[in-house]
């Protein structure tokens, strides 16, 4: 006695749906073309070795793998552009006063950054292929780029605090100044 609900909706799109074929041409999200490039790769070999005989389970089992560690190297890369707008709010509601909330919220700007660029490989391990099959050099660059706009944020918070020497009056002590060779008691006009 299974009867179909009046509320329930498939939203899974059939062939003949509305939107379909508009649907189709749209480009996949970011996170999908590695693997549907992968998969292309695999549908290219399945292809090539049907004479031979079908692909063994590791083979493909070995090609889902480099797709997800690819699509996690992507999500790790873009972690610290999460980081920046949360970061950006905190140091806007913290105020151009010198105080102690300020100074500990601007040093955690400035350290994070500076520590994630420091470990850049200890970041993308977990991804790492022991064959070398998977190419991280794009998702670290996009790491350490990601990394980066944080720490330029936490610079431009210092230097609207004053704490970054920007100014000519913060290198007046380098300044060489002339020693005068005469005097005069007459006061200028």
């Amino acid at each position: 006695m299974t009867s179909k609900r009046r509320w329930s909706v498939n939203l899974n799109l059939q062939e003949n749906d509305v939107g379909y074929n508009q649907l189709k041409q749209k480009p996949s999200p970011i996170d999908m073309r590695s693997v549907q490039a992968v998969k292309k790769e695999m549908e290219q070999k399945s292809t090539k070795h049907n004479d031979a005989g079908a692909i063994d389970k590791e083979s493909k089992q070995t090609l889902a793998i480099r797709a997800r560690k690819q699509s996690k190297a992507f999500s790790i890369a873009l972690s610290p552009g999460k980081q920046i707008a949360m970061n950006a709010f905190m140091l806007y509601m913290s105020g151009r006063n010198l105080n102690i909330f300020s100074i500990s919220i601007l040093s955690s700007a400035i350290l994070s950054p500076v520590r994630g660029i420091m470990s850049v490989s200890n970041a993308f391990r977990s991804c790492e292929d022991p064959d070398g099959k998977i190419d991280l050099t794009s998702s670290k660059a996009l790491f350490i780029l990601m990394n980066l706009a944080w720490l330029g944020v936490g610079l431009y918070k210092m230097a609207t605090m004053k704490l970054l020497p920007l100014t000519s009056a913060d290198w007046e002590k380098y300044v060489v100044w002339k020693h005068v060779m005469e005097t005069s008691s007459i006061p200028p006009v």
